[in-house]
């Protein structure tokens, strides 16, 4: 079975990598449209700047092989930026239009918290995750996670969905509740990075490989 990891030359390509690696998964780096129509699975990380991690989308015309793969409802994960890219606009720097996989927006983070202090922004912190109200992690990649298990964070923006059913966990930063993944179909998504988040982290990426059954 084919892992692909989308190179579009803004991402922590190879720590996912080696994570997928180190579970014994076969894992590969290609921005090849055809590699990406024939793979069993796809992640899109992701590091950096909305605007710019569009234009070099849409430079490699790996856009429409995105949509194409995600439609054939085969696992696809996206991971901080890889989050955030697929929806439908973002605030950042303007306003720039995203692939649109999921409705919503990206916002950024206010500058102060809910006590009036100053709010840090980016986010770089080991923080919390718990499921929204309306959601269970049973079946779903985080079913092997505890409610309020760490991860870690590294953003300045974060996701609003339209629809609050798509929100699988929340974290709270500064008195400011936001949505730090998603799961709609086959897509799942989260804005911590799960190979950088220790074993809790790696357990995640081998509950959503094995989920789908990629072994």
């Amino acid at each position: 079975m084919k892992i692909i990891i989308i190179d579009y030359q803004l991402g922590n390509l190879f720590s996912v990598q080696q994570a997928c690696l180190y579970l014994g998964f076969d894992a590969e780096i290609s921005s090849d449209a055809n590699c990406i129509a024939k793979a069993d699975a796809i992640i899109l990380p992701g590091v950096g700047a909305f605007a710019d991690a569009m234009y070099n989308l849409q430079k490699f015309d790996l856009i429409e092989p995105i949509k194409d793969f995600v439609s054939t409802n085969k696992p696809f994960m996206g991971i901080c930026l890889g989050l955030q890219l697929l929806f439908g606009e973002s605030e950042e720097f303007g306003i720039h239009k995203g692939i649109g996989l999921i409705e919503g927006v990206v916002k950024k983070f206010p500058t102060q918290d809910t006590q009036g202090g100053k709010l840090k922004v980016p986010q770089i912190a080991w923080n919390t995750i718990f499921p929204n109200q309306k959601s269970t992690w049973d079946n779903s990649p985080l079913s092997v996670c505890g409610f309020g298990d760490y991860m870690y964070f590294v953003h300045s923006f974060y996701v609003q969905p339209a629809a609050d059913e798509v929100v699988l966990s929340t974290t709270n930063y500064g008195g400011h509740t936001y949505c730090s993944s998603i799961l709609k179909n086959n897509i799942f998504a989260c804005q911590f990075h799960p190979e950088k988040s220790g074993l809790d982290g790696i357990k995640i990426y081998k509950n959503w490989l094995n989920n789908n059954s990629l072994t």
